[in-house]
């Protein structure tokens, strides 16, 4: 039995029911798009990022199958959509497994879709490793739009120069940003992603789960979370006790990372989207 099988349990059963889909908004044209484009392309390629034209055959190979069936369970293609299911919250369960890189590979792999762009947001806003590797540490973004309700959230979004890609920094750093994640406004917000463009994809990159309760308090918000795993790194304690904080009624992946062989044949281990 593999560590896979192991640590999921009893949430290998646990299914989403879908709830009836959102009210579909009429096409608007995002207000970020109106903007100049922040460079971010050269700066990902340098870092063997999925930038459009890399020559990354394989990993690209792996972030589809990574993706499709996120996509197929956010849009309900050949399956039942799920509530808030192109809500994504992409974690880990301790610091070091590779959760920022997977995500925004995986922001760069949807963004290649021909029939959605990507809203890809950085939750983890005590690190914010995300904002700094966009270079966009210094600009205003999540907390700063949930601390001070006159600033909108459109104002925040940055447009980069890879096509249907935008980035949510994570902001200035705040005493209380887990009261403000567990905010009323943050759930409002959510809520505007969620339902305002019908073809967007939001990732979150999350903090880690077995730490401060800001990835707990996002999980609530979502529909699909992907758990990275770093192979042969990650104790099977720490992957169990981290499903534990999830839930039985999440829909939640698990994406194995820095795999070697034969393992890369299966980075995805998807359940509890049925």
């Amino acid at each position: 039995m593999s560590i896979f099988e192991k640590a999921l349990g009893k949430h290998q059963a646990a299914a989403v029911r879908a709830e009836p889909s959102p009210e579909v908004h009429p096409p608007v044209e995002p207000p970020e798009s109106r903007r100049p484009r922040h460079p971010v392309a050269e700066r990902l390629r340098a870092r063997e990022m999925l930038v459009p034209g890399a020559a990354l055959r394989q990993l690209a190979d792996e972030y589809r199958q990574i993706k499709r069936p996120l996509l197929n369970n956010a849009f309900g293609r050949g399956a039942a959509q799920l509530a808030r299911g192109n809500l994504i919250m992409v974690s880990s369960a301790v610091p070091g497994e590779g959760k920022t890189y997977t995500a925004t590979n995986l922001a760069l792999a949807m963004a290649q879709e021909r029939d959605h762009t990507v809203l890809l947001v950085d939750c983890d806003v005590v690190k914010q490793d995300l904002s700094r590797m966009f270079g966009l540490d210094d600009q205003p973004g999540l907390i700063d739009v949930l601390d001070d309700e006159r600033l909108d959230l459109a104002a925040t979004l940055v447009r980069t120069d890879i096509p249907d890609l935008v980035v949510l920094p994570a902001g200035q750093p705040h005493d209380y940003a887990t009261e403000l994640l567990a905010s009323e406004r943050m759930r409002g917000l959510v809520e505007e992603m969620a339902s305002r463009y019908p073809d967007r994809v939001i990732l979150f990159d999350a903090p880690p789960l077995l730490g401060p309760p800001h990835a707990q308090v996002l999980a609530a918000l979502v529909g699909q979370i992907a758990l990275v795993v770093a192979a042969d790194e990650t104790p099977q304690p720490l992957v169990e006790e981290a499903l534990e904080t999830l839930g039985e009624d999440k829909a939640v992946g698990l994406i194995l990372n820095k795999a070697r062989g034969a393992a890369r044949r299966y980075p995805y281990h998807g359940y509890g989207a049925g």
